[in-house]
C-alpha cells in the first residue's frame, strides 16, 4: 500500500525515481525497490521520502 502511494505521489508531483532519490539522498535503485515492494521500508526512510515529496507521512499511510 505505501508502495502505491509513493509511487503515485511521486508521478502525481512530475518526478522521475531518480529525481526523488536525489531529493531524499537515497539511491534510485532503493526508491525503485520499495515503489515494486522489493524493499520494505524503514520509519527514517519513510520521513525521508515524504518530506522529499512535500508531504506528512500520514498521506502515504493513507488508503
Amino acid at each position: 500500500m505505501v508502495a502505491l502511494q509513493i509511487r503515485q505521489l511521486r508521478i502525481k508531483k512530475g518526478l522521475s525515481q531518480e529525481q526523488l532519490a536525489h531529493e531524499a539522498n537515497l539511491h534510485r535503485a532503493y526508491i525503485g525497490q520499495i515503489e515494486r515492494g522489493e524493499k520494505n521500508i524503514g520509519v527514517q526512510n519513510l520521513q525521508i521520502i515524504a518530506e522529499a515529496l512535500g508531504i506528512k507521512v500520514s498521506k502515504l499511510l493513507d488508503k
